[in-house]
């Protein structure tokens, strides 16, 4: 049993049963793995929120919270929607192992457990996580804007680039408007191919536009973002209006909430100088205030 997983692995064993806890400890420790134990759902939560471990094998049906509920919710912890879950049960009809699988699952052994077998599926997973894992640290260095979706819309991963593009982090079941055109996209096209593009309207008025790059594993496609500039905002403010550069910035700001103070800090001018341009803004747009300005532009920008 040495070889089961490389030395030095963190497993955590997730079975409101302690003769399997006490089964698959004895063997795992016994190949030099670090084990570590939760005797319900919410425990193996607890446990994976303060030490990230490699692997998880996950007892299906537990009382409380079940072992496909435990997986969905682990897949939403931070660091942790990249680590496989081996499901472990008595439960052998093709809709238990499809609800294994659809939670977040990798893999489903049926109990009792062979160790052979779960030996084996346990280093092709842990194989798979660590090529999938140093992939991504690539695409990290790389700075790219990349965002990796199941089918369904849910958020697998992002780029730390992603989260400074959007201001905020996407997560699963967040209702992002990024997360929600996704899972109407991949609703409505085919998965299989790449190269198709769409545009995504943020709060903040700015266009992201997403290009499919394809699917990269099961259930996992990938998307890279690129975001309109404010300079493209500011042109089209210009042209519709006939403002002057500086003016087109301060409307660009004015639309999106910022106050005289602000405006001035950004673009290196006094609240006195930003008032004056306004005085232009409003008289250009036919208004006469900051408000009705603001909603004109909105109006054009959306």
């Amino acid at each position: 049993m040495s070889d089961m997983t490389p030395e030095g692995d963190i497993v955590l064993v997730v079975d409101d049963s302690p003769e399997a806890l006490g089964f698959l400890t004895r063997a795992l420790e016994e190949a030099g793995v670090t084990v570590l134990v939760a005797t319900s759902g919410e425990a193996g939560l607890g446990v994976a929120a303060k030490v990230t471990p490699d692997i998880v094998l996950m007892d299906a049906v537990m009382p409380g919270l079940d072992g496909f509920e435990t997986c969905r919710r682990l897949k939403t912890l931070p660091g942790v929607a990249h680590v496989p879950v081996i499901f472990m049960t008595a439960l052998t009809e093709t809709e238990h192992v499809v609800h294994a699988l659809e939670s977040g699952g990798v893999d489903y052994l049926t109990k009792p457990i062979n160790l052979e077998e779960l030996r084996a599926r346990m280093r092709v997973h842990l194989s798979n996580a660590r090529s999938a894992h140093n992939a991504r640290v690539a695409l990290d260095a790389a700075g790219r804007h990349l965002m990796a979706f199941s089918a369904e819309g849910e958020v697998h991963w992002t780029t730390p680039q992603v989260t400074k593009l959007l201001g905020a982090p996407v997560a699963s079941g967040d209702p992002h408007p990024v997360r929600a055109r996704v899972a109407e996209w991949l609703g409505r096209h085919d998965r299989t191919s790449a190269g198709e593009s769409f545009t995504v309207k943020l709060p903040d008025l700015r266009n992201l536009q997403l290009s499919y790059l394809g699917p990269i594993g099961p259930d996992e496609h990938l998307f890279r973002l690129v975001s309109e500039t404010g300079a493209d905002l500011q042109a089209t403010l210009r042209q519709h209006f006939g403002l002057t550069l500086r003016e087109s910035e301060v409307l660009l700001w004015i639309s999106r909430g910022k106050s005289n103070r602000d405006i001035g800090d950004v673009l290196g001018l006094s609240p006195r100088t930003v008032n004056k341009h306004l005085e232009q803004i409003y008289v250009k747009l036919g208004v006469e205030n900051r408000a009705s300005a603001a909603v004109k532009a909105m109006l054009v920008l959306t």
